[in-house]
This record gives C-alpha cells, sequence and structure tokens, in this order.
C-alpha cells in the first residue's frame, strides 16, 4: 500500500509502460509506480504471437552508423540513449522469435532501474475524493495517485457477435500443433494476421481450410498499414489462387452450430451467387482480435469506448475523454489513427509514449516542448527541415501522425521535434517568451489515396522524383510543410519523393521549400 500519493501510475509493464517509466526515471521523476500482473515484464509475448514469429523488422545490416537513422529499419527497440539497448544487438533474424523480445524487455527495464511492482494485478479503479485515483491489485494493496497511465493493451480477445461463436476455439486457447488438426476440415474466422498465421501453421496437415469473413483482405504492402495482411503470413493465399484446396469466403458467418458429424455452418456470401449456403467443417477457430478490458474501472471512473467497443475514447493527448486524469499509452493509443499510421505497434507508439511523456511535462510540470533556436529565415529554416526529414525516425515510423513544428515569433525561430499533429492543433506551442507568428508544420506522408493503387502495376504512371512542380500528387511517402497563419492553415508544400528517400537536392528540394517558406513569412502566401 502506497501511503504517499503519487504523480503517476502506470497500470502494465509492456513495451509502452516500460518506455513511458524509463522516461520518467531518465528525467529524475521519483514519484511514479508501474504494476505488472505477471513476474517479469512483456509477458504478452510469453503467449503471443501464438506461432512465435514476430512481424516486425529487425535489420541490424543498414550501412549506417546513425542510430536515429537506423531506428527506421528497427521496428522492436525501446527509445533509449544506451547503445546497448538496442534490439538489433540481440538477433540478426529479419523476423525475429517473441522469446528474444521477452529477453529484451527484461534487460530493458533492469537497465534502466524502472520502479515496477511485479505480480501486482490490477483488480479495480476508482476515484478518490481529492479527486485522484486509488487503484486495488489483487491482494487487496491499495496505490493512490493524481494520474493513471494505462498501458495494458488490448488484452482480451475481440469475440465477433455470431450466434453459437462459443462453439468456437479461440486464438488465444486453440492448439498450435498441427498434427492436432490432421485430415481435418477447418474454418478460420478473421481476415488479419492471426487468422493467415493460423492457417500458414495448418497448411499441411489439414485436407483444407477456409478463411471467412466480411472484411476484403487488405494487403499492408498497398494500404501502408501494418496491421492489415502481411507478405510473411500470406503463403495462403497462393494456395486459394493456385487451387490447392484452401479458400478465402468474404460474406458474413451467420452462425456455427455442433452436432455428432463436427460443426454446421451458416454462411452468407457477399459476392457468389449462393446468397446463404450451410457448410461442414471438423473445427473451427476464431480468430477475431483483441479488444481493451474496461472491468477493472468503477461506474465513476469508466472510460467510453468507441470502434465497437474495442478502445477507449482519446483526446489529442491520449487522455479519456470522459475521466479527467486518466490517460493511455501503447497500443491502446492507436484510437487516434486507428488502422491510418503505425500506434498500435512498438515502432510507433515508442515515439507516442515519448511524445505522451512531453504533453505531461508541459500540462503539470511547466516544463514547455523542447527545442532548438533557428534563425528565422527561410534559409535556415528550410535546412533544419531538411535536415529533419533526412533522417528522423519518429516522422518517418509516425507518418501523419507526428510532425516537426517550427514556430517563428519576430526574428526567432524554434524547432519542436515530434509533436502530434491533433495536439498542435488543440493546444499550440506559444510560450509567455515567444508569441507564435507563424508555425509550419513538417509531417512525412503519403498520397490521399496510395491505398487505392497497384503499386506493382508498372502501367501506372508515378510522377517523377525530379518534378518538383507535381510532388503534390506524389503517392509515395514524401514531406509535406503546412503554414500555420492566425489559427488556420494558409499553405502547403510538398517536397518532390524520392527512391533512397533523400530530400536534399538543391534545385529540386531546397530551392522550392526555401521561396515557399520566404513567401509565408513575408505575408505574400496565405
Amino acid at each position: 500500500m502506497t501511503a504517499e500519493m503519487l504523480d503517476y501510475l502506470i497500470i502494465g509493464a509492456g513495451p509502452a509502460g516500460l518506455q513511458l517509466a524509463a522516461l520518467l526515471e531518465r528525467d529524475g521523476r521519483r514519484d511514479y509506480l508501474v504494476l505488472e500482473a505477471a513476474d517479469i515484464p512483456g509477458a504478452f509475448f510469453a503467449r503471443y504471437p501464438r506461432h512465435r514469429q514476430l512481424i516486425s523488422i529487425n535489420k541490424p545490416h543498414t550501412g549506417s552508423d546513425d542510430p536515429e537513422l537506423n531506428l527506421r529499419l528497427d521496428w522492436n527497440s525501446l527509445l533509449s540513449d544506451d547503445p546497448a539497448l538496442r534490439f538489433t544487438r540481440y538477433t540478426e533474424r529479419y523476423f525475429p522469435d517473441a522469446e528474444v523480445m521477452l529477453r529484451y524487455l527484461a534487460d530493458f527495464a533492469a537497465a534502466t532501474e524502472v520502479r515496477v511492482r511485479y505480480r501486482s494485478r490490477v483488480v479495480r479503479v476508482a476515484r478518490s475524493a481529492d479527486g485522484g485515483f486509488t487503484v486495488t491489485d489483487q491482494a487487496g494493496s491499495t496505490y493512490h495517485a493524481r494520474r493513471v497511465v494505462v498501458a495494458t493493451g488490448v488484452s482480451q480477445p475481440y469475440v465477433a457477435p455470431i450466434p453459437g461463436i462459443a462453439h468456437a476455439e479461440r486464438y488465444d486457447e486453440m492448439s498450435v500443433d498441427p498434427r492436432d488438426f490432421l485430415d481435418q476440415r477447418v474454418l478460420i474466422i478473421g481476415k488479419g494476421n492471426s487468422a493467415f498465421e493460423t492457417a500458414e501453421n495448418l497448411m499441411e496437415t489439414t485436407t483444407l481450410i477456409h478463411v471467412a469473413g466480411p472484411s476484403p483482405v487488405r494487403m499492408a504492402w498497398r494500404t501502408h498499414y501494418v496491421g492489415h495482411l502481411r507478405a510473411v503470413n500470406n503463403n495462403f493465399l497462393d494456395s486459394y489462387q493456385l487451387k490447392s484446396a484452401n479458400a478465402i469466403l468474404d460474406g458474413h458467418v451467420r452462425g456455427v452450430e455442433r452436432d455428432a458429424d463436427g460443426y454446421r455452418v451458416t454462411f452468407s456470401f457477399s459476392r457468389a451467387n449462393e446468397v446463404t449456403k450451410e457448410l461442414r467443417y471438423d473445427r473451427v477457430l476464431a480468430c477475431t482480435g483483441f479488444r481493451f478490458d474496461p472491468s477493472i474501472f468503477d461506474d465513476g471512473c469508466r472510460p467510453a469506448l468507441v470502434i465497437n467497443d474495442r478502445f477507449p475514447a482519446q483526446t489529442p493527448e491520449w487522455e479519456s475523454v470522459n475521466v479527467p486524469g486518466l490517460f493511455f499509452a501503447g497500443t491502446l493509443s492507436q484510437e487516434r489513427d486507428f488502422r491510418r499510421s503505425t500506434t498500435g505497434f512498438i515502432h510507433g507508439f515508442r515515439y507516442a509514449v515519448r511524445a505522451l511523456h512531453r504533453i505531461l511535462e508541459r500540462r503539470y510540470h511547466d516544463n514547455p516542448w523542447p527545442a532548438g533556436k533557428v534563425e528565422a529565415t527561410a534559409e535556415a529554416t528550410a535546412d533544419a527541415i531538411i535536415e529533419r526529414v533526412n533522417r528522423s525516425s519518429g516522422l518517418w515510423q509516425q507518418f501523419g501522425v507526428l510532425a516537426d513544428v517550427l514556430t517563428v515569433a519576430g526574428t526567432e525561430a524554434r524547432y519542436h521535434e515530434e509533436v502530434p499533429v491533433g495536439y498542435f492543433d488543440a493546444a499550440g506551442l506559444g510560450t509567455a517568451d515567444h508569441a507564435v507568428e507563424h508555425a509550419f508544420v513538417v509531417t512525412l506522408e503519403y498520397g490521399p489515396e496510395h491505398d487505392q493503387v497497384d503499386p506493382f502495376d508498372i502501367s501506372v504512371r508515378r510522377i517523377a522524383q525530379d518534378a518538383a512542380g507535381q510532388a503534390h500528387d506524389a503517392a509515395y511517402l514524401h514531406p509535406v510543410v503546412r503554414h500555420h497563419h492566425r489559427g488556420r492553415v494558409a499553405a502547403v508544400h510538398h517536397l518532390a519523393e524520392n527512391l533512397e528517400n533523400q530530400w536534399n537536392r538543391p534545385d529540386v528540394h531546397r530551392a522550392p521549400l526555401v521561396a515557399f517558406l520566404g513567401r509565408c513569412l513575408s505575408g505574400t502566401v496565405g
């Protein structure tokens, strides 16, 4: 039991909880505590993914010795100034085994000396009389905190509203031994990576596999959302399209019934002539994803839910929309950019957690957003922007979500890194000694219809790399600079895309940017 009032109580010692705790520890804030139900950090990875191969990229050999640039190809490391705490030192496997992640997170927790209390499963979160929170664990110990940060991830299976779904074996409970499915007909409900990971595991031993769901299969290489189907899990598509017994069913499972012969599934097709059909299977597996578990919250502080009640609704500060002082970190924070960027994954939310830490420092401890000073000229500001977009990992990984914001007040400009776009729009970055006249919001973004085009179709016309005047039509990732003036977006400039992601050509990138910034600063734009 804690008699003192904590500033921050973090629930969950997974990657997000460890990242936030490490930042608090680094800055000398000792009035925090992490509560973890398991006896190790990152316990999620002791069971998931069920077939043990991560689909997060790990590339130690990049040809660069720039640690910031290398994080673009390292999707597993947490943020730290200690080079020993880079995941790429642990394995050369491009798609590592989950056991390596467990070892890495244990080492990270030990090296950063974060304050974690293990075997403390939170069973209740309630409002206290002073406006803070009282948190109780399974042993009856209570903790008092001004603010609570939930970093538990989506810890409960999402059960689709299908009659008879209880007859299905869930992803978290099913056998992962292919021999247990020998010569069986298997239906897998779901079309995400867990469904196709499971299908891949069973292809050699089953009679046939059907993968079913109402949504189309969306490929990550086309949508640029890494939660969509990854190529590492799509061998099953070959077996379907090359007529090798397996199939993908587009439509709705209307019911699952069990009888002496197995399972009878009623399926309504979306695209075939058969409107509804009964199909027979020996096994039915439900691989339909996960959701947030709100059961620990009292009615007085239960967060509102969205997206089929799978995520807590959040403000641009990752705070509950209806429970002040209740924040979310890690996978849960993807509600703000659901299926549009990378906040649901370590290589995205590590930066979001750092941004959350800066938001908390600004809001509760009067510490302004870290910023460097730049001469307020078009040339100097252009050089600062180009230097950052050519090596920043945060803007690269959190495309369209995090921005560098360059603010101008008189003859002084300040460069703020990795600011959530929504947070800047809501809160701004002005201070008492820096009354912002102009702001330039710098993001990396794909084109507006980038996911509507097959990137391998060579008949589709691409914008030339040196066509600066057509950069706004580019489909591939490229820098976008928005000029904010008097509370609105006054002008937008796109830098031409580049195969090597080097936006530094004097005539193609720098000169047009300098001209744009000069017009904005002189008042001739917007």
